[in-house]
């Protein structure tokens, strides 16, 4: 009876659970805030510096518009917020991960001024106004990006997976990890109604999300097993066993990168750097951020290391990112003359 009765109360448990608990709440973007709002009130003239502020607090306004509609659900789930995991060379960061009784989410938050519309072949197309002339133009897959994020959380489940799970449960890795792409911007109309079938649902804002969330929930099969609060826990924890922390002053990083002496300099070797990501990338035939992220190349750029002893001790790229990419990057790092 002993058993029985635990099963029991799990599943009491369970149909009780309506609380949303965030079990990482902390966000790369609000110590980037709270580190250019510090150097803007230092350095008020500095309009490069203000313009990257802006681009920080509208990321972290979308975030939080997120975590806003999040915290209002009775559904019972958990949350992490800003995950960053690594495997091998490969890198994603989530902006938000949400566990729910059946299904667990990656969403990919975006905070953008303007309406987006999404094609019948699934490209996004951004349309915009400054200064009163209208500009429309395509931008990169926030769905394919997320999905790919999915897929670095795949190979570390395959990874940790024994061959009998993986032959059993591969198959559905997809369908009970989903990806949104949720337009956290009130005033952004989003129009999916030529998007294919598959894409329309993944794609919404964020007033929609918790009703997307619990329309899956209400019509999942009639075999689909619900998880129980102590389970939904374990498997948040378990994101955060596989978390890539990085310890980062991004006060000391942006006044670095703003305020050196070397900042045109620095300019000049970051549009270089970016330069020979496309060039790598077009010529393998792969995804620009498998050559190096944006975060990697702002690091590069900080730090500017002029061996490849020097790159592999800075814990910037990964082995294989050094053996395939190093002796570009270390060239260009040195044909500039920093002091």
């Amino acid at each position: 009876m002993g058993l029985i009765d635990n099963v029991i109360d799990s599943a009491i448990e369970t149909f009780r659970f309506k609380d949303t608990v965030f079990y990482k709440e902390t966000s790369d973007l609000q110590d980037k805030y709270d580190a250019l709002k510090k150097l803007a009130e230092e350095f008020p003239n500095s309009e490069a510096l203000l313009s990257e502020l802006f681009i920080v607090k509208k990321g972290l306004d979308g975030e939080n518009e997120i975590a806003y509609q999040l915290k209002k659900a009775h559904i019972g789930m958990y949350v992490l917020r800003d995950v960053k995991v690594k495997y091998e060379d490969l890198t994603a960061q989530l902006d938000y991960v949400i566990i729910t009784p059946v299904y667990t989410y990656y969403v990919e938050c975006k905070n953008l001024v303007g309406n987006i519309t999404v094609t019948d072949k699934g490209d996004f197309i951004r349309e915009f106004t400054i200064n009163g002339r209208k500009i429309k133009k395509g931008m990169y897959s926030p769905l394919r990006q997320v999905e790919a994020q999915r897929e670095v959380i795949r190979k570390i489940w395959e990874n940790n997976s024994s061959a009998i799970k993986k032959f059993f449960a591969s198959n559905n890795f997809d369908y009970y990890r989903r990806v949104l792409v949720v337009a956290a911007n009130q005033d952004t109309i989003l129009n999916t109604s030529r998007a294919p079938k598959e894409m329309k649902y993944k794609i919404l804002r964020a007033d929609s999300l918790i009703r997307q969330i619990e329309y899956d929930i209400n019509h999942r099969g009639n075999d689909e097993y619900l998880y129980s609060k102590k389970s939904m826990e374990e498997m948040a924890q378990s994101y955060i066993n596989i978390s890539s922390i990085e310890d980062i002053n991004y006060y000391d990083y942006y006044k670095n990168k703003y305020f050196n002496n070397n900042i045109s300099l620095n300019d000049d070797l970051k549009d270089r750097l970016i330069e020979l990501r496309k060039n790598r990338a077009c010529a393998m035939k792969i995804p620009a951020y498998y050559v190096f992220t944006n975060d990697e190349l702002d690091k590069l750029v900080e730090i500017r290391p002029k061996t490849i002893e020097e790159l592999k001790n800075a814990n910037i790229l990964t082995p294989i990112k050094i053996k395939t990419h190093g002796e570009e990057i270390i060239n260009i790092i040195n044909n500039l003359n920093f002091k």
